[in-house]
C-alpha cells in the first residue's frame, strides 16, 4: 500500500491571527535573499549600493501591484468588476474580513517589473538589459519562495496521482496529488543558482540581456509545461486547449528567446566593429 503525505497545514502563522500568514513569510524570506544575492553582485562589480536601493523599490512595487492586477484581469475580470473593494485585501461582504492580497499572477508581476526596470532605466546609467539579467537571477529565487508559499497555502494543486511523493491536501480534499508548487518551487530555486553561477563565470559580460533571455525561456517553458499537472485555476479554463498559466507563457518564451538572439547578435557585431578599429 501506498503511504502518500499528509499534508494540513494552516496558512496562518499563529492560528485565529489573520495578519500573519506563511505566504507573505515566503515572500519577504524571498524578497531578502533576492536583495542579498543583488547585493552581492553590486559589490563585486563595484557599483554604489544607493542605487540598488532605488531599483529595489521600483521593482517591489511594481512586481506586487502587477501580480495583483494580472490575476484580476486575467483570471476573474468580471467578479473584481462588482466587487472592486475586493482588490483591496480585504472583504466586506457578509462582515469585514482581512484576507490579504488573495490572487496574485506570476506573468502580470514579471511584466510589471519589467516596465518598472524600464522606468528605473531612464535615470540609470547601466543599460536596460544589463538590469534585467541581474534582476532575473533574484527573480527566479524570489519565484521559487512565492511556489514555497503556494505550498503552505494549499493552492495551485495538482491533478491526481498514485506517486509515492504524491501530496494529499486535506484542506481541499482527500486525493493524492502532484505536489506542482513543489515541482515550481525546486525548479526556480535551483536555476536562480545556476544562473548567480552563470554570472559569476564573467562568460556573458559582453552579452547584455542573455542571462535575462535564458532565465525567461527556461522560466515559462516549465511553466507551460508544469501547467499539465496542474488544476485549472478558474472554471472557464475547462473549455480552452491551453489554460490561462499557458497562453500567458507563449509570448514570454518567445520575448526569452530574442533576448538570447539579440545579445549575441549586438556582442558579434560589437566584437567585429572592435577589430575594425
Amino acid at each position: 500500500m501506498i503511504s502518500y503525505i499528509i499534508w494540513d497545514i494552516d496558512p496562518r502563522l499563529f492560528p485565529g491571527f489573520e495578519l500573519l500568514r506563511w505566504y507573505g513569510v515566503c515572500w519577504v524570506l524571498g524578497m531578502l535573499l533576492g536583495y542579498r544575492i543583488l547585493r552581492t553582485i553590486y559589490k563585486k562589480e563595484g557599483i554604489p549600493l544607493i542605487e540598488l536601493d532605488k531599483l529595489t523599490t521600483y521593482v517591489i512595487l511594481g512586481g506586487i501591484i502587477g501580480a495583483r492586477f494580472g490575476h484580476i484581469l486575467f483570471y476573474d475580470p468580471i467578479y473584481y468588476w462588482n466587487n472592486p473593494i475586493e482588490i483591496l485585501p480585504v472583504k466586506i461582504n457578509p462582515t469585514f474580513e482581512f484576507t490579504g492580497l488573495a490572487g496574485l499572477a506570476s506573468h502580470g508581476g514579471i511584466l510589471a517589473a519589467i516596465l518598472a526596470v524600464y522606468l528605473y532605466n531612464r535615470k540609470s546609467k547601466k543599460g536596460y538589459l544589463w538590469l534585467l539579467d541581474r534582476l532575473t537571477i533574484a527573480g527566479a529565487t524570489l519565484g521559487g519562495f512565492i511556489r514555497l508559499g503556494n505550498l503552505m497555502n494549499s493552492e495551485i494543486i495538482g491533478i491526481p496521482s498514485n506517486l509515492p511523493w504524491a501530496f494529499v491536501f486535506t484542506r481541499m480534499d482527500q486525493i493524492p496529488r502532484h505536489p506542482a508548487q513543489l515541482y515550481e518551487a525546486i525548479f526556480y530555486l535551483t536555476l536562480g543558482i545556476s544562473l548567480y553561477f552563470i554570472w559569476k563565470s564573467r562568460k556573458f559580460y559582453s552579452k547584455d540581456g542573455f542571462i535575462f533571455g535564458l532565465g525567461m525561456t527556461l522560466i515559462f517553458t516549465q511553466r507551460f509545461l508544469i501547467e499539465f499537472l496542474k488544476e485549472n485555476q478558474v472554471p472557464f479554463e475547462e473549455n480552452l486547449t491551453f489554460n490561462m498559466g499557458q497562453i500567458l507563457s507563449i509570448p514570454l518564451i518567445l520575448v526569452g528567446i530574442f533576448a538570447m538572439l539579440w545579445s549575441s547578435k549586438s556582442s558579434l557585431a560589437s566584437s567585429k566593429h572592435g577589430k575594425r578599429s
